[in-house]
């Protein structure tokens, strides 16, 4: 009977082998050809795991397999998990550093942009300046040649008359009063002259000689007493030609003296003018 049994087993593991090495050779050859057909790289640039197309005497699963056997199983996955986590690494680092950059660029930008403004702002701010003084220094440039143009235009402003009794060059207490009056506003102001003309009455150089002295009588008197420049007074002896009645600036028919008289009347042009609003020449006219 013993016998008998082993005869049939080993009948049945003869028959069995063929079918094993079809098996395996059929599991082999669809391993190689799914190898062949997979041409998708990974991330990391190596070809997916395969599968063990050896499946040995217990298939699959080995109930008694070993911990060296385990692990020799699992190591291409750990090491390719770990090839996995050190490029997910790398990824986001490199991720990190391109955001990094991109914001320090955006940065950058930004403050240079503000700069572009404010400079801008600045060069604007500049502009308006300036245009305002050339504006200025255009209504200067204007007041000063209408100045030029009218500079030896003098108007009569105001007239005081001294009168002498025949004979006399001295002057009275009324004619002091009365070149006082005229001559004090005078220390404060520019762009004036001070026309003197003496009239006497008489003939010929008589006549003559004593207008001048009665008219050098009255410049004496605003030289020294008030300071006038000499060169702002113009004097003249007219004799015994007639005086014209002029009056502030009315003119009237000339008139013959029995006595002596002087008419001082002060001439202005628009150099006072200019003084007044702030934007006169520094240097005085001579005229």
């Amino acid at each position: 009977m013993k016998n008998r049994s082993l005869f049939v087993l080993t009948l049945a593991g003869t028959l069995a082998l063929p079918v094993f090495a079809q098996d395996s050779s059929t599991t082999t050859q669809a391993t190689q050809t799914t190898q062949t057909q997979t041409t998708t790289e990974t991330g990391t640039g190596k070809q997916p795991l395969q599968p063990e197309a050896r499946e040995g005497f217990w298939g699959r699963v080995n109930p008694f397999a070993r911990k060296k056997y385990v692990a020799r199983q699992t190591e291409p996955i750990r090491n390719r998990i770990n090839e996995l986590d050190e490029l997910t690494s790398s990824n986001s680092k490199s991720i990190k550093d391109t955001d990094s950059r991109a914001q320090q660029g955006i940065q950058l930008a930004s403050t240079k942009a503000n700069e572009a403004d404010q400079h801008a702002v600045e060069a604007g701010n500049k502009a308006q300046a300036a245009q305002q003084t050339a504006q200025q220094a255009n209504t200067r440039l204007t007041t000063v040649e209408q100045v030029v143009t009218n500079i030896d235009q003098y108007q009569p402003s105001t007239q005081t008359e001294i009168i002498f009794k025949s004979g006399q060059t001295v002057l009275s207490q009324n004619a002091k009063n009365a070149l006082d009056e005229m001559a004090t506003p005078l220390k404060t102001q520019r762009g004036y002259v001070v026309e003197v003309q003496g009239f006497s009455s008489g003939k010929g150089q008589v006549a003559i000689a004593n207008s001048q002295k009665m008219a050098e009588s009255v410049v004496r008197y605003l030289v020294l007493n008030h300071d006038i420049p000499v060169y702002r007074i113009y004097l003249v002896g007219m004799g015994n030609a007639p005086a014209p009645t002029t009056t502030a600036g009315t003119e009237g028919k000339p008139k013959r003296i029995t006595g002596g008289r002087v008419e001082v009347s002060l001439l202005k042009n628009n150099l006072e003018q200019l003084a007044s609003s702030g934007n006169a020449p520094t240097a005085t006219p001579n005229q």
